[in-house]
């Protein structure tokens, strides 16, 4: 169960990426008080949860309605989080995080009042996106209830550091900079290439049993 943890924790971590997370959110929120702030970074949090946790008990369920065989899902996965790994490695998910954030801004800029970016674009699509989903039910496919609460205790921790990490966006921002940010994303993308080959890997080995 601990190496199950320490996976879950470590996919779940590099997919949703906390620290590449942090600097979006400060920029979003950068006219809000210091509790709307930490308002949004709670509800964030708890909605994106809310979503994984009805895909990582239904998602399977799901897969069997549309006919999709659990390796193919498993293989599709795999090729998805490769994606997002190389656009890490490259920074290209940075941009289009930061192309994201400028449109939510210049739309903030155009009204006067703080706009609530709790559920879009924060929970929806930057922390659960389709890869948290992908990888949430990857995670818990096959398990039984002891593995299941193990993926959903990685999970979980994983969303607590997210949530934190956004409540000190500004000043995680100017201790650590763009810099330090830009290799810590590389590093995590590498990561999860290594980890998204082996769930290809797995989803061939189960179709074609080798």
């Amino acid at each position: 169960m601990v190496e199950l943890f320490i996976s879950a924790f470590v996919t779940l971590f590099v997919v949703i990426d906390p620290p590449g997370c942090a600097p979006i959110y400060a920029g979003l929120t950068k006219d809000a008080s210091a509790a709307q702030r930490r308002n949004m970074a709670i509800r964030a949090a708890l909605i994106a949860g809310a979503i994984l946790l009805a895909f990582a008990f239904f998602g399977e369920a799901l897969l069997g309605a549309l006919h999709i065989d659990l390796e193919s899902f498993r293989i599709a996965g795999g090729i998805m989080l490769f994606v997002i790994a190389l656009e890490m490695v490259f920074e290209k998910r940075t941009q289009r995080r930061e192309d994201r954030a400028e449109k939510i801004m210049a739309q903030n800029e155009a009204t006067p009042e703080v706009e609530d970016v709790s559920v879009f674009p924060m929970a929806m699509p930057m922390l659960a996106g389709p890869g948290a989903i992908a990888s949430i039910m990857l995670l818990t496919s096959g398990t039984d209830m002891n593995g299941m609460l193990t993926v959903l205790a990685a999970l979980f921790s994983v969303l607590l550091l997210t949530m934190l990490a956004l409540m000190a966006a500004g000043p995680l921002m100017r201790l650590f900079g763009d810099r330090v940010e830009a290799v810590i994303t590389r590093l995590l993308g590498v990561l999860l290439a290594a980890l998204a080959s082996q769930y290809v890997i797995d989803g061939l080995r189960g179709s074609f049993a080798f």
